[in-house]
């Protein structure tokens, strides 16, 4: 069964995705690979992990977080799962691009397979793709949304960028 409840944050509602024990996703509004809710999706803000995700989330958001802890299913390929183990891995308010994710993985000529799976990633901000840009510097695709992407890495600059305006 999926339980599901929604956050509002500075860059708009987050929807959060739980089996009842661990974090299965975190979705933006008009999210590229948003959740696929069914009939027996169950809208409840009780479901494990939310309470203490909206609270890391919030603190995220204030600038008092730079770290998650929290119990997280994520559902993908073993090749996948490399890649959003990797990314939990790059510290808060340290960007890197996909070549540099791949060849951190072992995979040095995967740049773009590595992208893909980034794109793939079903929880968002907790398991930071938004840290991964172009190798020139550019701000690449975001499932949320470029803007989305700059609000949170100006965020960790410590710069302005928040609240987020659509």
């Amino acid at each position: 069964m999926t339980y599901y409840t929604y956050f509002e944050s500075h860059i708009g509602r987050l929807m959060l995705t739980s089996d009842g024990t661990a974090l299965t996703g975190l979705f933006m509004n008009e999210h590229k690979y948003g959740p696929e809710l069914d009939a027996e999706s169950v809208l409840d803000d009780s479901a494990r992990p939310f309470a203490e995700t909206k609270r890391q989330l919030a603190e995220y958001f204030t600038g008092a977080r730079t770290t998650f802890d929290l119990p997280l299913a994520m559902n993908g390929t073993a090749f996948q799962k490399l890649v959003w183990d990797a990314l939990k891995e790059i510290p808060f308010g340290v960007t890197m691009s996909y070549g540099e994710l791949a060849r951190k993985i072992g995979k040095p000529n995967a740049s773009r397979a590595v992208g893909l799976a980034n794109g793939r990633n079903p929880i968002s901000i907790i398991v930071p793709c938004h840290r991964v840009i172009g190798a020139n510097g550019s701000l690449t695709g975001y499932g949320g949304g470029l803007s989305r992407k700059e609000a949170l890495l100006s965020l960790e600059r410590g710069t302005t960028g928040l609240p987020f305006a659509e």
